[in-house]
């Protein structure tokens, strides 16, 4: 019996929030925000957040500073029933920062990335990753050590008999070196969305972008945004169209919800099919509250969103 169900891995960093944003922002000149939120950040943190309210044991192993920020950090995960014994604070950088700019479905992020820049092979234990039934890789392009030595974290993975969840997210330098050719028969589900797996494989559409990892995949699925989501395997595809929210406060961490749903059904047993269902469901639960998290206060919060919003009954 593994201690945990999931072990989410890498970045962590709080999320500054401005929401009623008066306009775009231009060099030289000031304008205001209407709202402003201060809360756990990171799509992994969103992530096992997420997955732990659904029901999984969930631990992280990341990178902090011994600062305000790490405090909230780890006071906001312990919140969240997450524990935290396998966090690793950084005598060297600060804990990381994220100011987001919501503007209705679409948002600018600025990112600082902190400690979480520096974490890599050398502190990830094997002994915590053996207490692990399944390890969730997100945002591999944000966290630099991490990215260069990340076909030695998935060997490690691997060698403690853990099955492994990536999901790339997007690149700030926009280079997108990836070598999924090499990576990704060692992960058991990938989950980009689709504009990162045209970039990662370099082609013009989903299409061919699929064609070009099917040799290599194992499960993977594509989220598509408000067309859904598009499940591959070896088998065939099978797209499943979305659960539209007509009320949208915003879309921050609706991949990430939608990861956190597919991987707690995943770890569980469930079918495919099941586990496509319910991170499209959660993905759009995400939708009906403010940041990656604030629909996912409670089991009791996100079966009512379900039933009230789409009129999914859910049992959790």
């Amino acid at each position: 019996m593994k201690k945990y169900d999931i072990l989410a891995l890498g970045e962590l960093n709080v999320d500054l929030l401005l929401n009623h944003i008066a306009g775009f922002p231009e060099i030289g000149k000031e304008i205001f925000a209407r709202d402003m939120t201060l809360t756990l950040g990171s799509s992994t943190a969103i992530f096992a957040a997420n997955a732990a309210t659904l029901g999984s044991r969930v631990s992280f192993v990341g990178m902090i500073g011994k600062d305000s920020f790490g405090d909230v950090v780890k006071s906001s995960l312990q919140a969240r029933h997450i524990d935290v014994s396998n966090l690793i604070e950084a005598e060297s950088a600060a804990t990381g920062l994220t100011a987001i700019l919501n503007y209705d479905n679409d948002r600018a992020n600025v990112t600082y990335p902190g400690a979480m820049s520096i974490m890599g092979v050398k502190d990830i234990k094997p002994e915590v990753i053996s207490q692990a039934r399944h390890v969730h890789v997100s945002s591999v392009f944000l966290q630099e050590t991490l990215h260069r030595e990340l076909m030695e974290i998935v060997r490690l993975v691997k060698d403690c008999g853990a099955t492994l969840s990536m999901d790339v997210q997007f690149d700030p330098e926009e280079e997108w070196e990836f070598d999924y050719e090499k990576i990704l028969p060692m992960v058991d589900v990938f989950m980009p969305n689709e504009q990162e797996l045209m970039a990662i494989t370099r082609k013009d559409s989903v299409g061919e972008a699929v064609d070009a990892i099917l040799p290599f995949i194992n499960v993977a699925v594509v989220k598509m945004g408000t067309r859904g989501s598009l499940l591959v395997t070896r088998e065939g595809r099978r797209l499943m169209p979305a659960m539209l929210n007509n009320n949208v406060v915003d879309a921050i961490g609706a991949g990430d919800s939608f990861d956190a749903g597919f991987i707690s059904a995943y770890v569980a047993g469930k079918d495919l099919e099941y586990c496509q269902w319910l991170g499209n469901l959660t993905g759009a639960v995400n939708t009906t509250a403010a940041g990656g998290t604030g629909a996912f206060a409670s089991k009791e919060a996100v079966i009512e969103a379900a039933r009230y919003n789409f009129g999914q009954t859910l049992v959790l």
